[in-house]
């Protein structure tokens, strides 16, 4: 017969269960409200998923001389919002702390077993922050040029385009700035919030402005062409002139008039600066100008002509 036999050892103590502390809380006030948000505990302080229910007990108490049991005793407690992901976010009325400097923590129970307070925060509370208004766009051959209405020196811009969120674009000191990234003919939508600095590199920030959405458009021309000469020879005027430098540059058009005329478009050349004109006539005197074409078909202002004399 076979036999075995086995070492039993002592039984293990039983598990805590013990939430892990959160160490992640976070606040800002957003015009009339405080957002608080941090990540839920998912283990235990032994490495053990959490059983549902987690209870969380949010708290904001004024700031003084901290002592932990005394903070938590008088502090505010809020109720647990509903969760829909690893993320708990809390909306705060900020009015019942106007003016006052705030300490804010939270825990997690499961049932009478707490989990140690999460950091700490340490956030001043300022009346709500004005909303910037009127914003409004102009085009701008540097790109989309931006201005609203509103008081103090910060601003933060967003902007997004299609269905990708609002993102961060600029943090300014003036209610205007210009976008020169935007690209011609794409839609973009902005909102600006005005910011209130505060000590220790916190801040507060208004609620967003009215959404903006612009579509640019290239409107401005192209510079005049400069230095426009010409030649006569029995059969044509040749005449040729400084290249325009824009990136957009799509080509000419050169006009002529006979004697005192009015000026007549003749003819649309391309980006080559120079053109032969070979139904000028003998014994004819004219005169030329000569504008740039963009892309976009904008037109430049005529250049300084020029007064041919046919042999």
């Amino acid at each position: 017969m076979l036999s075995s036999c086995g070492y039993v050892g002592d039984p293990l103590p039983p598990l805590a269960n013990v939430p892990a502390n959160v160490t992640d809380l976070a606040a800002i006030q957003r015009g009339a409200t405080i957002i608080v948000q941090f990540t839920v505990p998912a283990k235990t302080t032994e490495g053990q998923p959490i059983p549902p229910p987690l209870e969380l007990d949010l708290r904001a108490g004024t700031a003084g001389n901290f002592e932990e049991n005394q903070w938590a005793a008088e502090a505010r407690k809020f109720p647990a919002p509903e969760l829909k992901g690893p993320t708990a976010r809390y909306e705060i009325p900020a009015a019942p702390f106007a003016g006052k400097e705030i300490i804010l923590g939270v825990r997690s129970a499961l049932g009478r077993k707490q989990s140690a307070w999460s950091n700490f925060i340490v956030l001043p509370v300022v009346a709500t922050p004005e909303v910037p208004s009127s914003l409004a766009s102009a085009p701008a051959p540097q790109g989309v040029h931006l201005t609203w209405q509103g008081r103090g020196n910060a601003f933060r811009v967003f902007r997004k385009s299609g269905d990708t969120p609002f993102a961060r674009v600029a943090d300014v000191t003036a209610p205007e700035w210009t976008d020169t990234s935007a690209e011609i003919g794409k839609t973009y939508q902005y909102i600006v919030q005005s910011i209130v600095k505060l000590d220790n590199a916190k801040e507060a920030e208004s609620d967003f402005s009215a959404n903006l959405s612009v579509t640019p458009r290239d409107v401005f021309p192209p510079a005049a062409p400069q230095n426009l000469q010409g030649s006569s020879s029995p059969n044509s005027v040749e005449l040729n002139w400084d290249r325009n430098l824009e990136d957009d540059l799509a080509g000419y058009r050169v006009y002529r008039a006979e004697g005192d005329a009015a000026f007549e478009k003749l003819a649309d050349v391309s980006a080559i600066p120079s053109y032969s004109d070979r139904s000028a006539a003998a014994g004819k005197t004219y005169r030329y100008v000569v504008t740039a074409l963009d892309q976009a078909g904008n037109e430049s202002p005529r250049s300084a002509p020029v007064t041919i004399i046919m042999p």
